[in-house]
């Protein structure tokens, strides 16, 4: 049996830095796999992205603006009902139609949006507003987008290992801008060391991980945000106030699948004070760390 050699691949994507690191019995084996996990991540960058106007998604909300419906294929269609799922099952704080409210917070101009601009646009934040009958999605009010910003890009990672097994490879893990997926644990059997990072100090670790399977997706106030005297805003924003929360400054969580782990971190931070109840009665591996620095969740080691 050819002997496995380590093998890692650094590559952006989706506006983030992206690794896969993997073992692979063959020079060949690595270049198709690493090859056929990133042209598949670029796919679905081009197919999603609201940055580029011949995107799927752009066509979407072009008809959403109008008012009108639209067929799509049975991917885009999984997607809409794993975030019809999240809608309902967060109250209605997970809404892929919240991306509009980026419109009123600029977090490069120091400036805080009205409360009437925040009024106005909310009448366009809504997932019930609009009707999904799989494969039609239809918009009755016109002027709203959807934006598969919370969920394209874990479900990218859960592809990603996906394809890793299908190539042969055994023994990796995925990570597209902190999001991940073990593929499997390193040959001789040891988990893969993962250090989540502390929410106000960069250079800081609050916990290291030690996984072999699974997933960990992390969700914070901490990559765009604006302080204004003294109380910080950051880019995590609730579709029924219009307005960043508050409470939790970041949560990690530990799950089967990515794109599972990545809903439940942004629910609990959606969830504000409640949101260390919800977490623990979710039942996943978790860690959260509030605005004032205090840590919690089942993944907390107990100091020595």
């Amino acid at each position: 049996m050819a002997k496995l050699k380590y093998n890692h691949v650094d590559f952006k994507a989706m506006g983030s830095p992206c690794t896969i690191q993997f073992y692979a019995d063959s020079h060949k084996k690595a270049r198709n796999t690493s090859r056929m996990v990133m042209d598949d991540v670029y796919r679905l960058e081009k197919f999603y992205s609201r940055y580029r106007t011949d995107s799927f998604l752009s066509e979407i909300n072009r008809v959403a603006a109008i008012g009108g419906c639209i067929t799509v294929d049975d991917e885009t269609a999984g997607l809409l009902d794993y975030a019809a799922t999240c809608y309902q099952q967060s109250d209605g704080l997970f809404d892929i139609t919240s991306g509009i409210l980026r419109k009123i917070w600029d977090f490069k101009s120091h400036q805080l949006p009205t409360e009437e601009a925040i009024i106005r646009i909310k009448e366009k934040v809504g997932w019930h507003q609009l009707k999904w009958a799989r494969p039609v999605l239809s918009f009755d009010v016109p002027g709203m987008e959807i934006d598969f910003g919370g969920v394209v890009k874990e479900y990218a990672v859960d592809r990603a290992a996906a394809l890793c097994l299908q190539a042969g490879v055994q023994h990796g893990i995925v990570n597209l801008g902190g999001d991940i997926k073990i593929v499997g644990p390193h040959p001789d059997g040891s988990p893969w060391r993962i250090a989540i990072r502390h929410p106000r100090r960069p250079d800081s670790v609050l916990e290291t991980l030690l996984l072999q399977a699974g997933a960990l997706a992390s969700s914070g106030d901490y990559e765009r945000c604006i302080t204004l005297n003294g109380i910080r805003y950051g880019h995590v924003l609730n579709p029924k106030t219009g307005w960043p929360v508050r409470y939790l400054a970041a949560v990690s969580v530990v799950g089967e699948l990515c794109v599972v782990a990545g809903s439940a971190s942004t629910i609990g931070m959606l969830k504000e004070s409640q949101g260390p109840a919800w977490l623990s009665d979710l039942g996943l591996p978790h860690l959260w760390v509030d605005v004032t620095g205090n840590v919690g969740g089942s993944l907390l080691k107990p100091e020595s």
